[in-house]
């Protein structure tokens, strides 16, 4: 579904990504893990089209997506939800979501999946017509998940959703991950809880420095020495 080739990119001539690539099979939760300031989040950025790399190319769907601006790579249906939840905080929980399906003409459509999502999310239905600067962190999370959901996305990327989120709260969007991973979402996570990530995952990547260092079956990486010992503390 996903091919990244060669990708190297950075900002204001500053290398933040160099020579990457990875790729995403349709129905896979794929994870890209590493520590602060690896590229990471740029990695995200390159992918849905919010910075343009300086080398390579990126398919998505046999369809080449690294020079196009980002709202015809949403319109593809590769949505990115970025991380610090970006949420209209003046506007209320309805709205937010609402805005999420922007791309969406038929209003029968937008209904089914604004149903859908308070269904996954149900505290999200409790406070529709709730400021969204008014919720909690992890609230706050789950209503970025669910604005991005609203597009109908048919690849998802996840920057950091558990940052700064209570352990239990951490292991509820986890489990809403899964949930929407075996609904056949394909996912793209990234995560600074390495062991978790990994364990949610099919497959995964390390990123160090801007370079995938080490790629494989999440259980393979889990076991693998280096990242039990620069990761999981093992």
């Amino acid at each position: 579904m996903l091919n990244v080739s060669s990708v190297s990119a950075g900002y204001g001539g500053v290398p933040a990504l160099s020579d990457v690539s990875l790729h995403i099979r349709p129905g896979e939760i794929v994870t890209i893990v590493g520590s602060n300031g690896t590229g990471k989040s740029t990695l995200a950025r390159v992918i849905s089209g919010l910075v343009r790399p300086t080398a390579g190319e990126i398919v998505f769907d046999g369809k080449r997506i690294d020079r196009l601006p980002p709202h015809e790579v949403v319109k593809l249906g590769l949505v990115h939800v970025p991380e610090g939840r970006h949420v209209f905080g003046k506007l209320t929980v309805e709205e937010n979501l609402k805005l999420g399906a922007y791309t969406q003409s038929d209003s029968a459509a937008v209904r089914e999946r604004l149903d859908y999502v308070c269904k996954l999310f149900p505290l999200l239905a409790e406070r529709k017509n709730q400021k969204a600067g008014s919720l909690s962190g992890g609230q706050q999370q789950m209503l970025a998940l669910g604005r991005g959901l609203m597009t109908n996305p048919r690849l998802l990327i996840l920057d950091e959703p558990s940052l700064g989120l209570a352990p239990k709260l951490v292991e509820e969007l986890f489990d809403s991950i899964k949930s929407i991973s075996r609904e056949g979402l394909t996912i793209l996570l990234i995560e600074q809880r390495v062991l978790e990530a990994l364990e949610l995952s099919h497959r995964g990547y390390v990123l160090q420095n801007g370079r995938i260092v080490l790629e494989g079956p999440s259980r393979d990486l889990i076991d693998s020495d280096m990242v039990r010992k620069a990761y999981l503390g093992m």
